[in-house]
């Protein structure tokens, strides 16, 4: 029996049994209401929700304090004997590289294809709104994180949700705490393992082959999938076993290469048809108030653009948290004015430069695509792209293996901290995750589980569900914190006695 056959059957197999479970849970989850002559998702507007609530609750805290955000990222803040395992820089570009990938670069196509140019204002009007909530919930996951005899670190809601509610309720909010804490270890592993590492290294494998000759090319058969997937999953073994050090090491190298890659190639499309930007900008403007063609008019391409940013950044879902909590400070406000960068990064710059890019290059694919051709979104933005630079394939292809690889590493760091959670932490217990997460590599380029992938992206929104209403709970604690890191600044920059002793150090430089 040829592998080939063998990876068919175990697809068909596991399709058949879990295929109505996913089915269910995907209903449940993304269960819809109709809104005029649209539906609208409630896990969005759950979403989108918490988003306006902390962005009115801590005063707009993602536009007042974006300065202070990047002067934190730069080590301007930094104190000497500080917890934690990595710098400002390298725990956001390790959170960054979980939430940048193949959706900024096919999803936001399928979003202006469905919700047309409009969509992009409201995804962006949406990226500005999760700032908010990223803020929070990593401000919480550093003041509940839990530092281990080795100096090693562990974070998130599996932390601060029993932490942080039997802080504020006493034994009633324990028990709450730790049922959510066991819902949301086991959510995040799951998405781990199928979301973050399988369907990524498949979608990096299907690009690589388009670009090498197809199925009859040196990586369309078998035996090519089987050699990729034990090349990554050896980058991933070896990555992994380092810790979030060894990650964060990684990540803050890919993560500022793969979006510099992506967004000078943006850059060229839109300069070679700079006459065309003033034209594109006020579609997207237009489009977002009077769109034409778009099923539900404004309510269509609002929910579209809510839609694909709430997918795209993450915010409000508890992962971010966990790499954020490894990062070194005294004050955890400061790590959620970093973790606020992170939407913006993903959503506001990534995202609207992958749209910007289509709608100022209008590809014939795009215009087949908004008449309801079934086109794939990776194929739009290529063609965008194409439209300039010819052998734009191949770079796509580059900037996907990287967002692939970052994404895979990330996730397995999420998944190691969930596991770890419901298991323990002893070296026996950790070896066998990073063998069972380097082993769904492998399966990753033989493998499809569709069906799988489905129940994991319902299991992931799931626990935004459980983590926003800790969230809300929790929220007059981050109140707190952010009042005590602002003094903290202001007493800093009066050049007082901070008590830590440290005031003249110099800050830690950061390269890119």
């Amino acid at each position: 029996m040829s592998l080939d056959s063998v990876t068919q059957s175990v697809d068909e197999a596991v399709s058949g049994f879990f295929e109505p479970i996913a089915k269910w849970l995907g209903e449940v989850v993304f269960y819809t209401v109709p809104v005029g002559e649209t539906d609208l998702p409630l896990i969005v507007a759950w979403l989108v929700v918490a988003g306006l609530v902390f962005t009115g609750w801590f005063g707009l805290v993602q536009l007042r304090k974006f300065k202070l955000a990047v002067d934190v990222v730069r080590g301007k803040y930094d104190e000497k004997g500080s917890t934690g395992e990595v710098n400002h820089f390298q725990a956001l570009t390790a959170a960054v590289s979980g939430t940048v990938g193949l959706g900024n670069i096919a999803g936001v196509a399928v979003a202006v294809s469905i919700g047309g140019p409009g969509a992009t204002f409201w995804m962006i009007l949406c990226g500005l709104l999760g700032m908010a909530t990223k803020f929070v919930e990593v401000t919480l996951g550093v003041k509940y994180r839990e530092v281990h005899p080795d100096g090693t670190v562990s974070g998130g809601p599996m932390h601060y949700l029993p932490k942080g509610l039997t802080e504020r309720f006493g034994k009633n909010g324990k028990t709450l705490g730790k049922v959510l804490a066991v819902l949301a270890s086991f959510l995040i592993l799951f998405f781990g393992l199928f979301g973050g590492n399988l369907f990524q290294v498949n979608q990096s494998y299907a690009q690589l082959v388009s670009v090498t000759g197809g199925e009859d090319g040196a990586l369309g058969s078998s035996a090519g999938a089987l050699f990729f997937g034990i090349m990554i999953a050896a980058v991933v073994g070896v990555v992994l076993l380092g810790g979030i050090r060894s990650i964060a090491n990684v990540t803050s190298r890919l993560v500022p290469a793969m979006a510099g890659i992506y967004i000078v190639a943006c850059l060229i499309v839109i300069l070679v048809n700079i006459t065309a930007v003033p034209d594109a900008v006020a579609s997207i403007v237009e489009g977002a108030f009077n769109p034409e063609g778009v099923a539900g008019g404004v309510l269509g391409a609002l929910i579209i653009g809510f839609k694909r940013a709430a997918f795209s950044n993450e915010a409000g879902l508890g992962s971010a948290p966990i790499a954020h909590s490894a990062v070194k400070t005294k004050h955890p406000a400061s790590e959620g004015l970093v973790a606020l960068l992170e939407p913006f990064i993903d959503t506001v710059v990534v995202c609207t430069m992958t749209a910007l890019t289509i709608v100022i290059a209008n590809p014939a694919s795009w215009g087949e695509a908004r008449t309801g051709e079934d086109i794939g979104g990776v194929t739009i933005t290529s063609d965008a792209f194409e439209t300039v630079l010819p052998w734009f394939p191949y770079i796509l292809t580059v900037a996907v293996l990287l967002f692939a690889v970052s994404t895979v590493l990330t996730w397995g760091y999420y998944g190691l901290k969930s596991w770890t959670y419901l298991f323990g932490r002893s070296r026996a217990s950790e070896v066998t995750y990073k063998v069972v997460y380097t082993v769904f590599a492998v399966a990753g380029s033989l493998l499809t589980l569709q069906t799988l992938i489905d129940m994991a992206d319902a299991f992931l929104f799931t626990l935004a569900v459980i983590n926003i209403i800790g969230l809300y709970l929790l929220a007059p604690v981050v109140k707190r914190e952010l009042a005590a890191f602002l003094e903290f600044v202001r007493a800093r920059k009066a050049g007082e006695d901070t008590g830590n002793g440290d005031d003249d150090q110099e800050p830690v430089k950061t390269t890119v």
